[in-house]
């Protein structure tokens, strides 16, 4: 997730400061190279569509709604966080507090520790179309249409070891964008090849490939080296295999460190085994949940294949 010095440059930086950097809870971090892209990035078809059923959690009062366009408040990264110079995506807005993805017609898949605290939720906008999907343009403005509300939490969890996650209903059927599918056999093996939809320190959607699965051991919660920041928690993590969600980004290592040389801040870059790595709620533990915010009917249809695989596993044969 974020992005590592060298262990020499690290302790020589840590040495200098007078005051360090306070670790963040549910920070993430930058592992090897920077894989994070801006939608308008990919020509490819099916990340862009599974980036356009992804949303921004944004506070009430950071979203204003004349006729038919909202417009999001937010501050320029760079200058608002004083990075330095050389950061990517230093001159784009930040804004969003959190990030989901759609599950079902009307029902949104994040973090619990995003929206389950008192009064939390109804606080909060989900807000498509946050995004650069094309070069230049102002992410700021979207449609109207694409602001929802929060009308009731379905289930959650917020356990700070593990599972941490929270299927909230909406206060209207979404229209425009599809549920996600998902690998509701929650299996998922260690060296899995897989990616992250969201918005690293609020910014715009970034699309961030390039990792892979490092501990699958625990049964709540499996360890990725995705390039994802604070503000990310709640971001779909898909198989970059199938495509199909196979969990939901909750915490992971430090994001930035302080230069006090130039005054900024600048990514903690880490190799790609080393760090904490990023934890990633397993998506068994929410699937359960999602019927019931379609009254009993499947949140989402699996494709044949897949049916077909888990059929097998069911009745104990080997596909």
């Amino acid at each position: 997730m974020k992005r590592l010095l060298t262990a020499c440059v690290a302790a020589l930086v840590a040495a200098r400061l007078a005051a360090p950097v306070a670790a963040r809870a549910h920070a993430q971090a930058i592992y090897g190279g920077d894989d994070r892209i801006d939608v308008y990035q990919t020509g490819n078809a099916q990340l862009r569509s599974l980036a356009d059923s992804t949303v921004a959690l944004f506070h009430s009062d950071d979203v204003a709604t004349q006729g038919d366009e909202a417009r999001l408040r937010t501050r320029i990264y760079g200058d608002s966080m004083q990075m330095c110079p050389q950061e990517p995506f230093f001159d784009q807005p930040v804004g969003a507090v959190c990030s989901g993805s759609l599950v079902a017609p009307d029902v949104i898949m994040t973090a619990g520790h995003c929206v389950l605290a008192a009064d939390k939720c109804k606080d909060v906008k989900f807000v498509f179309g946050f995004a650069i999907k094309e070069k230049g343009q102002d992410a700021t403005k979207i449609p109207a249409g694409d602001v929802y509300g929060c009308k009731e939490i379905i289930g959650g969890e917020q356990d700070y070891d593990g599972a941490d996650w929270a299927l909230v209903r909406l206060d209207r059927r979404v229209a425009g964008h599809a549920p996600l599918k998902l690998n509701l056999s929650g299996k998922i093996d260690k060296g899995a090849p897989v990616f992250a939809i969201g918005h690293p320190v609020g910014l715009p959607t970034k699309i961030a490939g390039g990792a892979r699965v490092r501990d699958a051991s625990n049964p709540a919660v499996f360890v990725a080296n995705l390039d994802t920041y604070v503000h990310n928690s709640g971001s779909a993590v898909f198989s970059a295999e199938t495509n199909l969600v196979e969990g939901i980004l909750v915490r992971g290592a430090r994001d930035f460190a302080f230069d006090p040389v130039g005054q900024c801040q600048f990514s903690i870059r880490c190799e790609d085994g080393d760090c904490q790595g990023e934890d990633v709620t397993r998506i068994a533990k929410v699937a359960d949940t999602i019927p019931a915010a379609e009254h009993a009917a499947r949140a989402v249809q699996l494709e044949p294949r897949i049916v077909a695989i888990l059929a097998a596993l069911e009745a104990g044969a080997h596909p």
